[in-house]
């Protein structure tokens, strides 16, 4: 897996305000998830810099939030670990 700080540093001013005011364990958007992959170098490129939430959404999607420690790089504290890393 790629570095972090390279990752989260290609994202937007905008992607990178959204996924602030989810907050370090919120719901991320398809958009941020897509956003994810993009800046890890494509389709499926940002998995596990996110990882499912253990719950699914109206329509049965599954609902993912970010790693903990991608949350805790990012929102600069340690970030609850709810979520087991998948890798």
């Amino acid at each position: 897996m790629a570095d972090i700080a390279a990752v989260l540093g290609r994202l937007t001013a905008a992607e990178l305000e959204e996924i602030h005011a989810t907050g370090p364990q919120g719901h991320l958007s398809r958009r941020i998830v897509e956003a994810l992959d993009r800046a890890a170098g494509g389709p499926g490129g940002g998995r596990g810099y996110y990882v499912p939430a253990g719950s699914v959404s109206g329509t049965g999607s599954p609902h993912v939030v970010l790693r903990s420690d991608v949350a805790a790089w990012l929102f600069g504290h340690s970030a609850p670990a709810a979520v087991a890393d998948p890798a």
